[in-house]
């Protein structure tokens, strides 16, 4: 067993190219969540030093030229980061586990893979063109790549860390000064990627840290010297995102989730599609954006599932997140933890059988079974599990299982398990969502270049390494003009 032992320190604001202390919330703390006991007060940013990170944030935006040398110098300066990111990954990987819950043996894969993200981005800089010749008759016209502007970015609690380091990584390479604002259930590693950062010698306001909860993020969201926002979270403030949004027509990257269909087809093998769903349901304790929800399994598959799916439940190591050999850790936090216990609740009022089977430490922490519902009427159970939970629904058809998944479309994820491959993907291809996967439950895009648009429900935007650093530029084009064309 790991040294529970570890230190978070109490939130501090990176605001004008200086580090400065944050007001505290009275009686509210952020905690452990193996253990609920307190680990530091939870902090906001005061109106006036948000008002002076968006004037930095204003003053510092400049288009630029993005010469060879400038962007070869970007380029080294992200790369710095990554090495330095690379020293921290055991402080990254412990923070993250004591905040979101996740098992420490993930979350140091997630903290190794980061720099690797970072590189990814310091290449796009140097091959990514700023500026493209276009074909027009023998005129001199040019395509620019030019950044929009500030960026407020806000980042959830379940990848406190990992995305972050993306979204920042992105903007910075695109040349979009950034205001992140953190979780504040989940501060801790978002504040050691921007002292990652900070330490590779950015240049001054491109990156500035905030905290707070959704108000501190309402006032970013709706500043006009803010001209794109990226956020991942929940359906409710992504609404409210793109409501202000609207006001001034910024650019928006919402990324909101949503109740993932899995469908298992008549010709599945069981086991395949059991280890898919459990891998699915478990990773990252199942809080993940585009973690399996809603199955939808051929009736003469139903038992058979669920009795497997229960068989590898109870056969979980369920335990405190640093400990080395657990396989699921608690609940992030206090609020989600309700939110998910009020969801089986719901489930099983509509007629799900519940089954919990997972043996649970002797531990005063957010722990919960994960978590199979059977039975309920699956027009009626729609709404997003996000966590190690899942709802099993019997179908006849495939064409009734995507009747079914399409009709509340979670638009983020989806998974379809099948033997004849073809047919798979034929069936993944007509579902309703940006990426479909089949016969696995992975964390990782399908491809090095996919493109996962957000359809319906799951946001605005998309992700992906395709989207890197275009996702923060504009298109804006620059040529001679002639007579000689037509209207």
């Amino acid at each position: 067993m790991a040294s529970n032992e570890i230190t978070i320190p109490q939130p501090v604001n990176y605001i004008a190219d200086d580090w400065s202390e944050c007001e505290t919330v009275q009686d509210a703390w952020n905690v452990d969540p193996n253990t609920r006991e307190p680990v530091h007060r939870f902090v906001t940013t005061a109106p006036d030093d948000l008002e002076r990170a968006l004037r930095h944030a204003e003053r510092v935006y400049d288009t630029g030229h993005w010469d060879e040398h400038a962007r070869r110098e970007r380029a080294d300066m992200l790369v710095r980061v990554a090495e330095i990111i690379e020293t921290r990954a055991e402080d990254i990987a412990r923070t993250d586990s004591l905040t979101s819950g996740t098992p420490i043996s993930v979350t140091r894969e997630v903290a190794a893979f980061l720099p690797a993200r970072i590189r990814a981005s310091a290449a796009d800089v140097v091959n990514i063109p700023r500026v493209t010749a276009l074909a027009a008759g023998g005129r001199d016209v040019r395509l620019y790549k030019v950044a929009w502007g500030p960026a407020a970015i806000l980042t959830p609690w379940n990848g406190p860390s990992f995305i972050p380091a993306a979204k920042i990584v992105s903007a910075i390479a695109a040349g979009c000064p950034v205001i992140l604002k953190p979780s504040e259930h989940a501060p801790g590693s978002a504040q050691l990627i921007v002292e990652c950062f900070l330490q590779a010698g950015l240049p001054s306001g491109a990156l500035q840290l905030v905290h707070g909860g959704g108000d501190v993020g309402a006032r970013l969201t709706a500043d006009p010297r803010v001209k794109i926002v990226s956020f991942t979270g929940g359906p409710a403030a992504g609404r409210a995102i793109a409501r202000a949004g609207a006001e001034d027509f910024k650019v928006l990257q919402l990324e909101l989730g949503g109740n993932n269909p899995v469908l298992v087809l008549d010709d599945a093998d069981l086991d395949v599609a059991a280890d898919g769903i459990l891998d699915g349901m478990t990773k990252l304790n199942g809080q993940w954006c585009e973690g399996p929800g809603k199955i939808l399994a051929h009736r003469g598959l139903i038992d058979p599932l669920l009795e497997a799916l229960t068989e590898r439940i109870a056969k979980l190591v369920v335990g405190h997140s640093l400990d080395e050999d657990v396989e699921i850790g608690p609940i992030s936090n206090a609020p989600h933890f309700e939110t998910l216990q009020g969801r089986i609740d719901e489930l099983r009022d509509l007629g799900a059988s519940i089954r919990q089977p997972a043996r649970l430490p002797e531990l005063d922490g957010f722990f919960l079974s994960p978590t199979v519902a059977a039975g309920a009427d699956p027009a009626q159970a729609t709404a997003e599990l996000f966590g190690p939970v899942v709802s099993l629904h019997a179908v006849d058809s495939d064409e009734e299982a995507l009747r079914v998944a399409n009709a509340n479309p979670s638009g983020l994820d989806a998974y379809v398990f099948g033997a004849d491959t073809d047919r798979a993907i034929d069936v993944g291809s007509r579902i309703m969502s940006g990426e479909v996967r089949v016969n696995g439950a992975k964390i990782a895009d399908l491809g090095e270049d996919s493109a996962q648009s957000f359809w319906g429900p799951a946001g605005i935007g998309g992700h992906g390494p395709a989207e890197s650093v275009r996702v923060f530029c504009g298109d804006r084009v620059v040529g001679v003009d002639s007579p000689d064309l037509p209207l």
